[in-house]
């Protein structure tokens, strides 16, 4: 049965009413969910002890701080960083602008207990020299110790710098590492 074409635009109209409507509802029920999950997570934030640190600094927004400030580093770390990744010195491992209780390290060794930290003029003055000191301090607390240079001497002194770095991490370095103990029952299982 074919309809009189006047009711035709009005059967449109209300179908397009009726698909606005429900779009409308969906939109609500999506903003009402994420309005949820929203207060599920600040809920959780504050009140779970459980949760574990991991989480919680992402959730502080730790890691995206620790990811800008990897983007805006600058060129003595991105030198320093050229030479310390990837094991490059006494097979040790280096993270960048890692978290270390609330600060953040320019350069840490999880390994030996390393921390490395670049300064530039603005730490000469005595209000950076005492901000300097207390954060060696708290870091000091968590078991890290930490080694200062100047951006200039990591620039014009690249090779002393990786020199002292080495030298200080030396002593720090687990005498026998699981790797070097696997290479010493190696050589000492092939000796007759």
């Amino acid at each position: 049965m074919k309809l009189p074409q006047t009711l035709t635009p009005t059967l449109s109209r209300t179908r397009e009413r009726a698909q606005e409507q429900e779009q409308e509802q969906e939109q609500e029920q999506e903003q009402e969910q994420e309005q949820e999950q929203e207060q599920e997570q600040e809920q959780a934030l504050v009140s779970s002890p459980s949760d574990s640190l991991s989480r919680l600094r992402e959730r502080a927004g730790v890691r995206v701080r620790a990811r800008a400030l990897r983007e805006s580093q600058t060129d003595a770390e991105a030198l320093l960083w050229s030479r310390l990744r990837a094991r490059q010195i006494g097979n040790l491992k280096f993270r960048r602008q890692r978290p270390i209780g609330p600060y953040f390290a320019d350069f840490a060794c999880l390994e030996i207990g390393l921390v490395i930290e670049l300064d530039g003029g603005q730490h000469a003055e005595d209000a950076g020299v005492a901000h300097d000191q207390k954060r060696s301090d708290a870091m000091a607390a968590l078991g890290f110790k930490t080694l200062r240079f100047w951006n200039n001497d990591v620039l014009l002194q690249t090779e002393a710098v990786l020199e002292k770095i080495l030298q200080f991490a030396v002593p720090l370095t687990p005498t026998l590492s699981r790797t070097r103990e696997r290479e010493q029952g190696q050589t000492k299982g092939s000796t007759p």
